[in-house]
């Protein structure tokens, strides 16, 4: 049986084209793609279907459109620390208009990060070791009225993700604590602070001597902790 595909507007034929040759990398990240009216002759279109072309392929995320003299159409770079950037936001926009709860996201968070305790115990390296035991002496020596401590929490839950050697878990981990900043919004007396730090160092030397169900664990008591002071 013969199905012919739907004839496409020139609109949808430049675009499509355009996003394949990025794909292709014909256009490289952060390249200038060539000019409206240079683009017009090569698709033999008018200026008005590709600015309409560029304008859709802005809206998806794939280029940006920069004004001025010095301006054009770039393609954007893409890898997985643009994409927890876009994630954050994303989720920022979400929660703020209440579409999803902070009980959904927490959720999620255990999802994500008591696996990858396991495996941080398994992939770290000597660097992700030395970083995680830097902050957690940051936090050791700081207060819990200091402004630094939900960063440094912030800082210790991306490490363990960034340990795992799964760039996109730590992209989703450092979004979600980012967005939700869980340490700021719970009640965060000293004892608790010192609750927190000790929780942290349980972590650290389960994958320092890598037991990957012990810090499993360990993450799982620390986030629950947590959800227990709200």
């Amino acid at each position: 049986m013969f199905t012919p595909e739907p004839v496409r507007r020139p609109r949808e034929q430049v675009e499509a084209q355009l996003r394949e040759a990025i794909f292709q990398r014909v256009f490289a990240q952060g390249a200038r793609l060539p000019s409206e009216t240079e683009l017009a002759a090569r698709f033999s279109v008018s200026r008005a279907t590709v600015r309409e072309a560029l304008r859709s392929l802005a809206s998806t995320g794939l280029i940006s459109k920069v004004p001025g003299a010095a301006g054009g159409s770039f393609v954007n770079t893409f890898d997985h620390e643009s994409f927890g950037a876009s994630l954050e936001q994303s989720m920022g926009n979400i929660l703020r208009l209440g579409s999803i709860s902070y009980e959904e996201v927490a959720q999620l968070r255990e999802l994500l990060e008591v696996p990858s305790a396991r495996l941080a115990a398994t992939h770290r390296s000597d660097e992700d070791l030395a970083r995680l035991e830097e902050i957690v002496e940051r936090e050791k020596a700081a207060s819990v009225s200091d402004p630094d401590v939900p960063e440094l929490d912030i800082a210790f839950h991306s490490a363990i993700a960034a340990a795992s050697g799964n760039r996109v878990l730590e992209a989703f981990v450092s979004a979600l604590h980012r967005v939700t900043e869980p340490v700021r919004f719970v009640a965060l007396e000293e004892e608790a602070g010192r609750a927190t730090v000790r929780q942290h160092r349980a972590i650290v030397k389960a994958i320092a001597a890598g037991k990957g169900s012990e810090a499993e664990a360990a993450m799982q008591r620390h986030l629950r902790y947590l959800g227990s002071l709200r």
